[in-house]
């Protein structure tokens, strides 16, 4: 196929070597080339975008197909159609790097046809980079193969913030386990928020102290689910929800209703880029949809904490 001329939102997205394949085909999932890629990235725009609007985006680019070398791409070209926002943006080490910032459908295309897989938004927006807006618990299990641990943390951590007034949101990350999303009001800067993350980390591995741990180093984990609160810093980033990993079958992270936790057959791995137009219709739409509006203060919720825990202690 010769290169492709789209028309989206009123842009014009060239498409280069669309059929360039970037997943082989595997048991029983078609082989999948970059205009497929395109394809789905313009079908979920409308569910993914709000999600990256607004935010620094790191993109997870693989050229030559998953089976190639891929790299993580964090500034922006020279050149860009005037439609592909960015943004110069504080490094941690000092000075500035131009980021991506997608805000509309001939974005995720455009981006798309650079063999960008995955994208991650960082947790807070342009207008306050040093006060997210949303706080992250990874799950990571000690094996592929231990999804039920992390079902249980995702619920027992789903329980504990409905006490704390906190609302939360799930998702299969498309590659081993499953991010609890909590959306703040944008108050706090990092520090404090990775401080709360990790006090509800402590609390949370508490309740399963031979299943669950806050030990970074793998060698003192000793086989037990990481519940992973570092990715609350500044310049840090999280897989956007639709995203689709660089893997055999090429799975997405997938929002989650928190009752599909109950599903004894589910995995991070369960739902796939042929599988998400379907369950987009069958939910409705996404189902982290109107997030922003349940953003509550984590200042109320650490006080509730820090009580919920005195009490604990006492008895």
């Amino acid at each position: 196929m010769t290169d492709e001329k789209l028309r989206i939102g009123g842009h014009a997205v060239a498409l280069s070597n669309p059929d360039k394949v970037l997943f082989d085909a595997v048991n029983g999932y078609g082989a999948i080339s970059k205009h497929d890629l395109a394809a789905y990235y313009e079908e979920v725009a409308s569910a993914m975008v709000p999600h990256l609007r607004d935010r620094p985006l790191a993109v997870q680019r693989f050229p030559e197909g998953i089976d190639g070398d891929g790299f993580m791409q964090k500034q922006t070209p020279p050149k860009l159609p005037t439609w592909v926002h960015h943004r110069d943006v504080d490094r941690v080490q000092g000075g500035t790097v131009g980021m991506y910032v997608c805000d509309n459908a001939a974005t995720l295309v455009y981006l798309a046809n650079q063999a960008a897989l995955t994208l991650h938004p960082w947790l807070s927006r342009i207008r306050n980079l040093h006060h997210p807006d949303r706080l992250i618990f990874d799950l990571d299990p000690a094996s592929d193969d231990d999804f039920d641990t992390v079902r249980l943390a995702a619920r027992t951590l789903h329980g504990m913030l409905d006490d704390l007034g906190l609302h939360s949101y799930a998702m299969t990350t498309g590659s081993r386990g499953v991010h609890v999303t909590v959306p703040i009001d944008g108050k706090d800067d990092f520090d404090s928020v990775r401080g709360m993350a990790m006090d509800i980390a402590r609390t949370l591995v508490d309740r399963h102290p031979d299943r669950l741990t806050t030990q970074v180093r793998k060698a003192d984990r000793k086989g037990r689910l990481f519940v992973d609160t570092l990715r609350n810093a500044y310049a840090q980033h999280a897989v956007a929800p639709y995203s689709v990993r660089p893997l055999p079958g090429a799975p997405v992270a997938t929002p989650l209703d928190w009752s599909e936790l109950d599903d004894s057959k589910l995995t991070a791995r369960t739902f796939a880029m042929r599988d998400i137009r379907r369950r987009l219709d069958e939910t409705h739409g996404d189902l982290w949809k109107g997030m922003a509006r349940n953003a509550r203060s984590l200042r109320a919720a650490h006080g509730r904490l820090g009580s919920r825990n005195g009490a604990a202690r006492a008895a």
